[in-house]
C-alpha cells in the first residue's frame, strides 16, 4: 500500500516503537540511512541496524530479530518481490518499505495491512489495475447441477444443459482472463529500471517535519548523484531532481554576510556549479583524471596510441604543459586553474566531447576541505567494496556510513584512495578487453567473460564494481567498433566469483544510446533462461540483473539467453 502521509502513517507510528532498519549496501541507501538515523537521534527512536546485501541476507536478518521487533524499515530492498511470501511474516509485523527498485510487486501495492510503501506519486508507476491482476476466489465455477425430484425429467435435462453452458462460459471467461492476466503483468514487469532516490524520499520526510538540516540535504545530493553516477537514471531525471535540490540548497546557504555576521570557515556550506564531469581531479592530477574517466577516455579512445596522440594534443590545445597537469592538482599554478573550466570545455568541443560539463553540488567546511558530491560517491562505494582486507561486509559497511559524516575525514581520504586504484583497475580492464577482443557478439548481446588470472579480477567479483566496470567497457566498445548494429546491443560482463565452488557472477546492462530510458531487461531474462536450461543459478542480488551462476553451466545459459532474446 502507498502511503500518502509520510509523516503521519510512517514516522509517527514508529516514533514510540523499536525499529529494525535493514539497509541495502549501496550509497543512496547508506545516505537515506543517515538522514533517518539524524531524525530518530532527534526524536530519542530505539533502532536496530542491519546492513544486508542480498535476499539471503535479508532472510536471515529477519529471521533472526523477528520475535523482538513489530516494526522493520527496509532501505533499497524488499519492494521487487513478494515480500510476504519470502518472508512468511506473523499478521502483527509492519514493513516500511522506502526502495528505487522497480517495478514494484503488485502484491506489496496492493497489500493493505503489512507492506506500507515510502514511494514518491509522481514517479511513472504504472501499476495495473487491481481487477486485471486479482480475482476473488468465491466467482470461481461452482457445481450447480443439483439433483430433482425426478418428475420432470425434460426439465432437468434442461436445466442441466443451461448449468453446463454457463458454466463452460465461466471456465472459457476465466482462462481469457488469466491469459490477459499474464500478458499485463509480462508488460508491467518486463523491465527493471530505478525511481527517486531514496535519500530524497528521507529529506523529504524531514523537510515535511521542519527537521531539515544541511547535512541531511548533503546527503540527500549524494544519494541522488550516486544514481548518476551508477548511471541508473535518465539525464532528465537527474536534472529535474538537481532543480528540486537546488531550491532547497538557496533555502540552506543563503546568508547576509557581512563584517558582523560573517561565518566562521569550518561552517559547512553547500553550492550549486557547473563542474567539469572529471573523476576525483581535485584529489588527484588532472593527467589521471582525465586518462580514467569514462566519459574522457572513450571519447579519445585512450587504449590506443592514437588516443594517446590525440591526449596530447588535446593538453597542447589548452595550452597545459605536461609537467602542470601531471603534478596533483592543488600544486598547479593558480594562474592555470583560474579558467581552467572554460579552457577545457572550449577545447572539448574540438575534440568532439561536448558533454564535459555537469551540474553537480559541493561542499566547503574548514580551509582545505572542499569535495564535489561525486567524490564522496566514489569514495563511498570502493569503501563498501574493500577487498584489501579480508573482513565481513559488515565493517565495511560501517566505514562505509561512517565516511559520510564530516567528523570521520581520515576514512573519507582512505575511501578516495581506493576509488582511484578502483578507477585505474577499471581503466586497464577495459583497454585490455578492447585490445584483445575480448568483447564479442552473440547475436542479441555482446558478452565479454573475465578470465581467471586476469589482473584486479577479484575486485570485480564485486557487483557494483563489476556494473561500473561494464559500464565503462560499453561506452568505449561503443566508441571503438565501426559495426553499426553493435553500436545498439546490451553488454553481459561475467567475471569468477569462487574459484573452489566454480562460480562465476554476470551482470546485465542495457544498450549504450543517447536517448536511453536506463530500462534493463536482463533480470527477467535471466530467470527464463536459467529455469528452461535448469542452470544452477542463484538470484540473490536486489538487482534482478546481477546472479550467481555455475560454470559448467555458462555454455548452455548463455545458449538459452540468445535464442530467447533473437
Amino acid at each position: 500500500m502507498f502511503l500518502s502521509d509520510f509523516r503521519k502513517e510512517f514516522y509517527e507510528v514508529i516514533v514510540t516503537q523499536r525499529v529494525l532498519l535493514l539497509v541495502a549496501a549501496d550509497v543512496d541507501a547508506l545516505c537515506a540511512c543517515k538522514i533517518l538515523q539524524a531524525l530518530f537521534q532527534c526524536d530519542h527512536v530505539q533502532y536496530t541496524l542491519v546492513p544486508v546485501s542480498g535476499w539471503q541476507e535479508l532472510e536471515t536478518a529477519f529471521l533472526e530479530h523477528k520475535d523482538q521487533f513489530q516494526y522493520f524499515v527496509l532501505i533499497n530492498c524488499g519492494a521487487n518481490v513478494d515480500l510476504l511470501e519470502i518472508l512468511q511474516p506473523e499478521e502483527d509485523t509492519f514493513f516500511f518499505i522506502c526502495d528505487t527498485h522497480r517495478p514494484i510487486n503488485v502484491v506489496n501495492v496492493y497489500n493493505e495491512t503489512q507492506i506500507k510503501l515510502l514511494v514518491k506519486q509522481d514517479d511513472d508507476l504504472e501499476i495495473p489495475a487491481y481487477d486485471d491482476i486479482f480475482r476473488d476466489e468465491n466467482e470461481d465455477e461452482e457445481d450447480s447441477g443439483n439433483e430433482s425430484d425426478g418428475s420432470e425429467p425434460s426439465g432437468k435435462r434442461k436445466r442441466f444443459e443451461e448449468d453446463f453452458v454457463e458454466r463452460t462460459m465461466k471456465r472459457r471467461q476465466r482462462r481469457e482472463w488469466e491469459a490477459r492476466r499474464q500478458e499485463i503483468l509480462f508488460d508491467y514487469e518486463q523491465y527493471e529500471y530505478h525511481g527517486t532516490s531514496s535519500a530524497m524520499v528521507m529529506f523529504d520526510l524531514a523537510w515535511i517535519m521542519s527537521k531539515d538540516l544541511n547535512d541531511m540535504l548533503w546527503w540527500a545530493i549524494v544519494g541522488l548523484t550516486d544514481q548518476w553516477v551508477q548511471d541508473k537514471i535518465t539525464q532528465m531525471k537527474y536534472v529535474t531532481d538537481i532543480g528540486t535540490l537546488q531550491r532547497h540548497v538557496s533555502r540552506h546557504n543563503h546568508r547576509n554576510e557581512d563584517d558582523k555576521n560573517s561565518l566562521s570557515i569550518d561552517c559547512m556550506r553547500i553550492a550549486f556549479e557547473y563542474d567539469l564531469r572529471l573523476a576525483l581531479y581535485q584529489h588527484w592530477s588532472l593527467y589521471e583524471s582525465l586518462c580514467n574517466t569514462c566519459y574522457t577516455s572513450a571519447s579519445l579512445k585512450l587504449w590506443s596510441v592514437q588516443g594517446q596522440k590525440r591526449l596530447q594534443e588535446f593538453f597542447a590545445d589548452m595550452g597545459l604543459p605536461l609537467k602542470q597537469v601531471k603534478q596533483k592538482f592543488n600544486s598547479m599554478d593558480i594562474s592555470l586553474k583560474e579558467n581552467l573550466h572554460e579552457m577545457i570545455e572550449e577545447s572539448a568541443l574540438k575534440f568532439g566531447m561536448k558533454n564535459l560539463r555537469v551540474q553537480t553540488f559541493s561542499i566547503h567546511f574548514g580551509f582545505k576541505n572542499k569535495f564535489l558530491a561525486s567524490d564522496i560517491v566514489y569514495a563511498t562505494a570502493s569503501l563498501m567494496e574493500n577487498i584489501e582486507k579480508d573482513e565481513p561486509g559488515t565493517n565495511n559497511f560501517i566505514k562505509a556510513l561512517d565516511s559520510l559524516s564530516r567528523c570521520n575525514l581520515d576514512n573519507l581520504h582512505h575511501g578516495l584512495e581506493l576509488a582511484k586504484k578502483q578507477l585505474r583497475a577499471i581503466q586497464q580492464t577495459v583497454a585490455s578487453c578492447i585490445c584483445t577482443n575480448l568483447v564479442m557478439s552473440q547475436g542479441p548481446f555482446l558478452y565479454c567473460h573475465l578470465m581467471e588470472g586476469t589482473p584486479d579480477v577479484k575486485l570485480f567479483s564485486k557487483p557494483a564494481s563489476l556494473c561500473l566496470l561494464s559500464k565503462y567497457l560499453l561506452k568505449s566498445f561503443v566508441c571503438s567498433t565501426k559495426n553499426k548494429r553493435c553500436k545498439l546491443l546490451p553488454l553481459i560482463t561475467a567475471a569468477p566469483l569462487d574459484i573452489e565452488q566454480g562460480t562465476v557472477i554476470m551482470v546485465g546492462i542495457p544498450p549504450e544510446t543517447e536517448t536511453s530510458d536506463k530500462k534493463n531487461f536482463f533480470g527477467r531474462a535471466f530467470e527464463k533462461a536459467a529455469e528452461s536450461t535448469n542452470s544452477r543459478t542463484l538470484h540473490n542480488h536486489f538487482d534482478m540483473s546481477i546472479i550467481e551462476l555455475k560454470m559448467e553451466d555458462r555454455s548452455k545459459f548463455l545458449d538459452a539467453l540468445i535464442s530467447l532474446l533473437s
